[in-house]
């Protein structure tokens, strides 16, 4: 679920480019160490910490992203609003609220925890492996977005009927229909009955 920039490094505060880093975590979700981006996808993949992101509307309709056609994982398919890996030591939310805003240029106006989901995807287009601990926010934006072009192809606000056709229609990331359907009961509370989720 990588979200950062098509290549595994960032520049550090002297700018000088240093490899990204995520943290490896055993089957309870506890940090056991760290590894490269790259090499943790690689497989058969090393489990390690990641989160997900669901921003819906006010008139409850999922903003989705399509990944950017530069990504060197899952590039120009559709997917969730925001997902990626927390640094070493940051805390997921934190992460998650950072990332939404570098991708998407907005900030949520609320995001709430939505608990986690453990899963091991193969990515047959790019022969990496998702073997992640995802931990799952949900949330509400009332921002337009400016996504960042190096991050994200487009964006589409869909109702659960809208997103239906979409799946069916377009190529979507491996892990969007587990982590989804894992958030499902906090999107039901967030954005009420009438939604449909």
């Amino acid at each position: 679920m990588s979200i950062t920039p098509a290549s595994t490094t960032h520049s550090s505060s002297n700018g000088t480019a240093e490899a990204i880093l995520l943290e490896l975590v055993d089957e309870k979700g506890v940090t056991i160490g760290t590894a490269e981006k790259l090499a943790a996808h690689q497989s058969p993949g090393q489990l390690h910490r990641a989160f997900s992101v669901f921003l819906f509307d006010k008139h409850g309709r999922l903003l989705l992203q399509q990944r950017a056609l530069g990504k060197y994982h899952s590039p120009g398919v559709w997917s969730n609003t925001c997902c990626g890996h927390p640094y070493p030591g940051e805390a997921p939310l934190a992460a998650a609220a950072r990332r939404t805003h570098e991708e998407l240029g907005v900030s949520p106006s609320l995001l709430a925890e939505a608990g986690t989901v453990r899963y091991n995807h193969p990515d047959p287009a790019s022969g990496l492996v998702e073997q992640e601990y995802n931990h799952l926010f949900v949330g509400l934006v009332q921002a337009t977005a400016a996504p960042d072009p190096e991050e994200v192809a487009a964006t589409a606000f869909v109702t659960p009927a809208e997103l239906a056709e979409r799946h069916a229609r377009d190529t979507f990331s491996t892990w969007f229909m587990t982590v989804l359907d894992a958030a499902r009961p906090a999107i039901r509370e967030l954005t009420g009955d009438s939604a449909g989720w």
